[in-house]
């Protein structure tokens, strides 16, 4: 079986396909509260650069969990959303935080 067989043979190897990236989670998880633009993302993922945020959202847009849409105006102007796909993803990212809080808790006592 090949590398791209193996991608798509288990799902779950598919799902960390799309969310791999060091910065993916946290632009769907940004991208929950609504419609942001690329400076809004950066500002909002301290430390990410712009080649960096640019090649994951073309990935995550490429892997349909987001849409890119561009205004024809100076400056151009871009704003990033979920599609369904990305929102039908929410719940997971949910229980991920969910988890993360009561492992949190449990950790400190």
């Amino acid at each position: 079986m090949n590398l791209i067989e193996q991608r798509t043979a288990c799902p779950v190897t598919r799902v960390q396909t799309i969310i791999s990236g060091k910065w993916k989670i946290l632009i769907l998880w940004h991208l929950k509260q609504g419609t942001q633009r690329f400076g809004s993302l950066q500002r909002l993922l301290p430390g990410i650069s712009n080649g960096i945020l640019t090649r994951q959202l073309r990935e995550l847009e490429q892997d349909g969990m987001l849409l890119r849409k561009v205004y024809r105006e100076i400056p151009i102007k871009v704003e990033y959303s979920l599609t369904d796909t990305g929102l039908s993803f929410l719940p997971i990212l949910d229980a991920m935080a969910t988890w993360s809080m009561s492992h949190m808790s449990e950790s400190k006592q």
